[in-house]
């Protein structure tokens, strides 16, 4: 668990799920999460969209960070999942990965996506995404 109240004192901390097959790719957004200007609550891990699926019917989400290309279950998978359920409807959705293609991110898109980043990635990209996250009031 990770907090950080610098800056937006007045926001509901917000908790997190990051899904990636990478135990070093889901500790580099970890750290990088709790470097952001907003309150974070609770940071969760899963290392496939199955899994994930079992903290969002868990535990209460408001950002999902997921890869694509993961074993069990995919992370397109788990966005068609999301979409389909309304409870989950506002959970904010940030796909990071290797695949960039044109179809992949429009396909991303359809199922309520607010960020694609291709990997590789600099740390400072996810901390100013959840930067301006925090300005907009989007929480």
């Amino acid at each position: 668990m990770s907090t950080n109240s610098q800056g937006a004192a007045t926001m509901t901390p917000l908790n997190v799920l990051i899904v990636d097959d990478s135990a070093t790719m889901r500790a580099l957004l970890y750290r990088v999460i709790g470097l952001a200007d907003l309150p974070i609550g609770a940071i969760y891990q899963a290392p496939n969209g199955a899994e994930a699926l079992k903290v969002l019917e868990t535990q209460s989400i408001q950002a999902v960070f997921t890869d694509v290309n993961m074993p069990v279950m995919n992370g397109m998978e788990l966005l068609r999942e999301m979409a389909e359920r309304p409870e989950w409807k506002d959970v904010l959705r940030i796909v990071i990965s290797t695949d960039g293609s044109r179809l992949r991110r429009e396909e991303a898109r359809d199922l309520k996506v607010s960020l694609y980043v291709e990997k590789p990635f600099r740390p400072e990209v996810v901390r100013d995404v959840l930067s301006q996250i925090a300005s907009a009031d989007v929480l």
